[in-house]
């Protein structure tokens, strides 16, 4: 079998590096960084010579990519060359509508997709524990997902196609809403002269802890805002959970008012830093710095 993989980002790279490692299968790759290809090439895979070559001689294609412009554009080059019987996992953050309509594109010329975000983050991704969710027909989630296993520690098969872009949003929304509070929640701390060390302490070991708090202050509170997840790449993310929402008729109460954070450290240019650079954004309207 020949596994392509397309997209070798900061989360692709390392999930492509995992499985071929982790599989007896040849594995071809291609990326606009000829950085990330060699970095996948070193530890076994082949360049594949083009998207159109990699999706004409592929059986299993996997698509790792930053938005939904990106995986419809790589998608309809795959339509176009994949043979009858190649299966797409869309390891992407994507909207759920989006993969619905590449999946019948893809379906009316024999070619099965499935969407398959991931979550856990980078560090996850490199250690291959990250969680990967997939939507689509079940039986070929059983049927692939030894490969999955090879870049993952946790598989589920959540429903029909779209399921799993749905359960992603969620997931990234949550996240991104406590990371947004927990921004607010510490310059608060900061401003009132308490210890932040202590107050970090605290939280850690408390009900207010999450996992978008501990990014927090493992990064902007640190002074490191080097992007692992990027800010934009959350704006965009947290995008389509509001849209998303809105589709549904559910009220906005969390969700926007987050993405107005993200909004409003985009326009400060932090875009580009670590998503827990939305902590820069208090601390510039405030002229302070939050540190522990």
């Amino acid at each position: 079998m020949r596994i392509g993989y397309v997209g070798l980002g900061n989360m692709g790279g390392p999930m492509c590096r995992n499985l071929v490692k982790g599989v007896n299968h040849e594995v071809v790759v291609h990326d606009l960084d000829p950085a990330a290809i060699a970095a996948c090439t070193a530890v076994g895979a082949r360049p594949a010579g083009g998207l159109a070559a990699l999706a004409e001689s592929s059986d299993v294609i996997f698509t790792s990519l930053p938005t939904p412009k990106h995986v419809e554009a790589v998608v309809e080059e795959i339509a176009a060359h994949a043979k009858p019987g190649t299966v797409v996992f869309d390891l992407s953050t994507n909207a759920p509508a989006v993969i619905r309509r590449l999946h019948a594109a893809l379906a009316a010329k024999g070619i099965a997709l499935l969407d398959a975000p991931v979550t856990g983050g980078v560090a996850r991704a490199v250690e291959a524990s990250i969680v990967v969710m997939v939507g689509g027909d079940e039986a070929l989630f059983d049927q692939h997902r030894a490969m999955l296993a090879a870049f993952s520690g946790t598989q589920v098969h959540v429903g029909p196609v779209g399921s799993a872009s749905v359960a992603k949003l969620i997931n990234n929304m949550l996240v991104l809403c406590n990371m947004a509070v927990a921004a607010e929640g510490m310059t608060i701390g900061r401003l009132a002269g308490i210890d932040m060390g202590k107050l970090v302490q605290i939280v850690q070991n408390g009900s207010g802890d999450s996992f978008g708090f501990r990014g927090l202050t493992a990064r902007a509170m640190k002074g490191d805002v080097a992007p692992s997840f990027a800010l934009d790449l959350a704006y965009k993310d947290l995008g389509l959970a509001v849209d998303l929402a809105t589709e549904h008729g559910v009220p906005g109460l969390m969700g926007p008012q987050a993405l107005a954070l993200l909004r409003m450290a985009r326009g400060l240019g932090f875009g580009g830093l670590d998503t827990s650079a939305m902590l820069k954004v208090y601390e510039t309207l405030l002229n302070t710095e939050v540190r522990a």
